[in-house]
Order: structure tokens, then C-alpha cells, then sequence
């Protein structure tokens, strides 16, 4: 069965940042136990890295890599801000490269990344993390199926098979 809108892939998958002389860093990789498994083509994944799954059928291996403007844009080095000391009180004081949970105004959530701790406030990042780099992921396709009502309903996988419970 080829990838397709409202599948459900399970996936393996290795994904390094390449610097600007070519090098490959280390980002991150799945567990071999433990598939990336999601909902493709409801809009949860980056447009360019469903454009490259299209079609694939489970046991394919595809490399691919994918620049800034079609990943999570240029690192904006104004989406910085002050979060009041106040807003720690309780959880304590958070230590530089933490990444804290925020909402904006909006609703909408994101992450920070603690730039500096000062007498006056937490200085934080506002870029996505991934912000500013050149994503390049090794994979495999370990399946994919047709979502289920239940999993089309709720915009998200349930697992592999469709029966994780959440």
C-alpha cells in the first residue's frame, strides 16, 4: 500500500543538521522498537517532508534534505523576549538551553529556549529549534494504513495499528 492522504506511516528515521561546509551534525533518531508513527497529509508534518513520503510503500529507503525556507524558516534573531522573574516563582529558575512550554495571546502554543537568566528577568528564544537549519533525514518506512474514523476524527495516529489508547 503506497502512502497516501489520511494514512497512518510508521517510519524510521535519522535526522542530521548539515553545516554550511557540508558536515552532518547529529539531531536525533528514532528507536528501532519505537516507530515515528503520525497522521500524514492532515498538515502536522512539514509540507516538504510529506512531499517526499508520497508514495512510498513499506521497506522503501529515501534520503532527502531539506533547506530553511521549506522546513522552519530563517533564524530570526529578534524573536527574543523577557519573561518576567515572577512567572518562576514556583517552578524555580530555569537554566540556560532549557526549553520551556509557552501561549501566546493567542492560544497557540511554542517552545522557548532560555537564553540568559538575569537579576531582572529570563531572556528566551522564540525561534522554533529548528529554525535556520538544513534538514537531512535517512529513512525507512516501516507501514502504512488507511486511518481509522476514530484517528481522522481526533487529526492524529493511534498507533501503528490504531489501537493506542491516549
Amino acid at each position: 500500500m503506497k502512502i497516501d492522504k489520511n494514512h497512518v506511516v510508521a517510519l524510521q528515521y535519522t535526522l542530521n543538521a548539515v553545516e554550511e561546509n557540508g558536515d552532518h551534525t547529529f539531531i536525533e533518531k528514532t528507536e528501532a522498537d519505537q516507530p515515528f508513527t503520525f497522521l500524514y497529509g492532515v498538515g502536522m508534518m512539514l509540507p516538504k517532508f510529506e512531499e517526499h513520503l508520497f508514495g512510498l510503500v513499506a521497506g522503501d529507503k529515501k534520503s532527502f534534505t531539506i533547506v530553511p525556507e521549506e522546513g522552519y524558516g530563517d533564524k530570526d534573531e529578534n524573536a527574543k523576549t523577557e519573561l518576567p522573574l515572577e512567572m518562576f516563582a514556583e517552578s524555580g529558575m530555569p537554566p540556560v538551553g532549557a526549553m520551556l512550554p509557552l501561549q501566546d495571546p493567542e492560544g497557540n502554543h511554542l517552545n522557548a529556549i532560555v537564553l540568559e537568566v538575569t537579576e531582572e528577568a529570563v531572556v528566551v528564544d522564540l525561534n522554533h529549534p529548528m529554525a535556520g537549519k538544513t534538514l537531512h533525514f535517512d529513512l525507512e518506512v516501516e507501514s502504512t494504513r488507511p486511518a481509522t474514523e476514530e484517528e481522522l476524527d481526533h487529526g492524529h495516529a493511534h498507533g501503528v495499528d490504531g489501537h493506542d489508547a491516549h
